[in-house]
């Protein structure tokens, strides 16, 4: 299993640097183009907003065409946009081509994660699809810090060459292990929507938008919240996601996703009301990074798991949601978060971070019943 799921991590790990490493490069990226930190905030802001809206439109549009070939063009597309953002000399070129490199992602991820299900055993599906979004998790571990470090010696452009071939590197993989599975898939769009009427369904999204919204409010602008070593901080937080995503795959495989995503959500929101605390020396920084990564991650394959066990029939298309309104909250990180930055200062940040991480654990203690744990974990179908 492992040796076929390897090169989907690969090029999630590719697609996690392109859009988490622009945390770190806010102040190259605002003194090369001339605009405010909160300006290239929004660089993530725009790759987020691009990947929720695009991803069931191509979904829709490449619903017939094999699900590997699919794979291949969202990886291609995204080098390809990666190249353009490398060379692209003004402001308004480079939201343009984090538009196009969000299509790539939105082409890639959902499908690498339904490939992932397809090719897995019931019992054995959480550590699959923590393999899977592990290139995401590990991306914030070795790719971030590295782009970060990259962009400060020789410019935030040459992190943009960097991601370009760490997706080559995917693309490569995918062509050579990856199996082209059957997938069962829905080919117009009110089909890919019609999941949005079960409140199963609509819980799972609603708690991703919530926590991805909190947890990115904090992460996109960890630049301006703390005064240590950038660098560092944003090791350790991405080793702590590493860590995280994959205990978080077997502690969901054996528990079940509830107690994931509970755990999760209150861990992660009471660290991101330490920043302050973690802010006091390196040592504790590191520590605080390690945790929240570790604690946030786990809820990624739990949240995976609820929604294939809630669209069993078409576990793209549910994928696929999950993804849309992971990268909605995303979206609502860079915009809200900027806003409160410059309005509020970091102070501002970390309160909205806070509250909103706090709207998600309400949310999900009220709409995620204990019975719903037991019928996820039985309902999920060989593939």
């Amino acid at each position: 299993m492992s040796s076929r799921l390897y090169p989907l991590a690969v090029g999630n790990f590719a697609i996690g640097t392109g859009m988490f490493v622009t945390a770190g490069l806010l102040s190259p990226i605002s003194a090369d183009l001339d605009i405010s930190l909160s300006a290239a905030g929004q660089l993530m802001t725009i790759f987020a907003l691009a990947y929720a809206v695009l991803s069931p439109l191509l979904a829709a549009m490449t619903a017939r065409l094999p699900r590997k070939r699919v794979l291949l063009i969202g990886i291609g597309v995204f080098v390809l946009a990666n190249v353009l953002t490398a060379v692209a000399p003004t402001y308004p070129l480079v939201m343009l081509t984090r538009v196009v490199a969000a299509a790539g992602a939105a082409m890639f991820t959902p499908i690498a994660s339904g490939v992932a299900s397809a090719l897995t055993e019931p019992e054995r599906r959480g550590r699959a699809l923590a393999v899977v979004m592990g290139g995401l998790a590990v991306s914030s571990a070795l790719g971030v810090p590295l782009g970060t470090w990259l962009g400060d010696v020789s410019g935030w452009r040459a992190t943009l060459w960097l991601v370009a071939g760490l997706g080559v590197i995917g693309f490569a993989g995918v062509a050579a292990v990856v199996p082209d599975v059957q997938i069962p898939v829905a080919g117009g769009l009110a089909e890919r929507f019609a999941p949005l009427a079960d409140r199963r369904v609509l819980a799972v999204l609603v708690t991703q938008l919530l926590f991805f919204a909190a947890g990115f409010t904090a992460y996109t602008y960890i630049g301006s919240l703390i005064d240590l070593p950038l660098t560092a901080v944003l090791w350790a937080w991405g080793l702590g996601g590493v860590v995280g995503n994959h205990v978080g795959g077997r502690l969901t495989d054996a528990y079940g996703p509830r107690a994931m995503v509970l755990i999760g959500l209150a861990a992660a929101t009471v660290f991101m009301a330490l920043i302050p605390v973690a802010n006091l020396a390196l040592p504790v920084a590191l520590v605080w990074a390690f945790l929240w990564g570790a604690l946030g991650w786990v809820i990624a394959p739990a949240q995976q798991y609820r929604t294939v066990a809630a669209v069993p029939g078409n576990v793209p298309i549910g994928l696929g949601l999950l993804s849309s309104a992971q990268y909605v909250g995303l979206f609502v990180a860079g915009l809200s978060g900027g806003a409160a930055l410059t309005w509020y200062g970091r102070t501002g940040v970390i309160v909205l971070a806070v509250g909103l991480g706090l709207l998600a654990l309400l949310f999900t203690l009220v709409t995620y019943r204990p019975a719903a744990s037991v019928s996820a974990r039985e309902s999920v179908p060989v593939r």
